[in-house]
């Protein structure tokens, strides 16, 4: 296909390069089809980049989802699982993935990277269903008036994954992995039933008598 063509010649361009070629001509000359051709499928190179990223997200739950211990899952292990298989995909892409990151993590780092546009939206949806089923199973604490925000507070953590693995200089990056355990079960601590939810619960017992 046409489309995976051109998306396999500018990953291979960016690898080889190490940045992105410097006009569509030039990429489609190299692939021997006309420029038009390029735009019946991406605007520009960022879309391919944020297309790439999508990618990787959407066979990491893929992948996760196809392990036959998946329907066994709570939300917190689901979610684990999925960066898991996520930080295995990417370090099968290591060059390109440390690549783009490090190159859109530093433009300005308290803002989501453009390149992440698409991922993030497939991820907060896949965040928001994972909630979903954890509050039917009283792993997730049923908070109305917060709780529609969970999912941005979770893409704030996955940029936080993301942004430690691109930093991690550590062998097979270990450290992102133990990260990644520690942000989620902080997540899932912060999200599920605790102590206050028990003390809002009497005292909303004390009010109604």
């Amino acid at each position: 296909m046409e489309k995976d063509r051109i998306k396999q010649a500018y990953l291979n361009f960016v690898l080889n390069e190490g940045h992105p070629p410097q006009s569509v001509f030039k990429l489609t000359q190299q692939l021997g089809i006309a420029e038009q051709e390029f735009y019946k499928f991406y605007p520009n190179f960022e879309a391919i980049d944020r297309e790439l990223w999508a990618d990787f997200g959407r066979q990491a739950r893929t992948t996760a989802a196809a392990e036959p211990v998946w329907e066994g899952y709570g939300s917190r292990e689901k979610l684990l699982a999925f960066y898991y298989t996520l930080l295995e995909i990417l370090k099968q892409n290591r060059s390109y993935a440390l690549m783009s990151l490090r190159r859109s993590l530093s433009r300005v780092p308290a803002l989501s990277p453009r390149v992440l546009d698409d991922f993030r939206q497939d991820f907060e949806m896949f965040v928001s269903d994972l909630l979903a089923d954890g509050r039917v199973s009283g792993e997730i604490a049923n908070r109305p008036v917060v709780q529609e925000g969970y999912p941005r507070f979770f893409w704030q953590q996955a940029l936080f994954v993301l942004g430690f693995f691109a930093k991690d200089d550590t062998v097979n990056f270990e450290r992102t992995d133990a990260a990644v355990e520690k942000a989620v079960t902080l997540s899932f601590d912060l999200v599920g039933r605790n102590t206050l939810d028990s003390a809002f619960d009497f005292v909303r017992f004390l009010v109604r008598r």
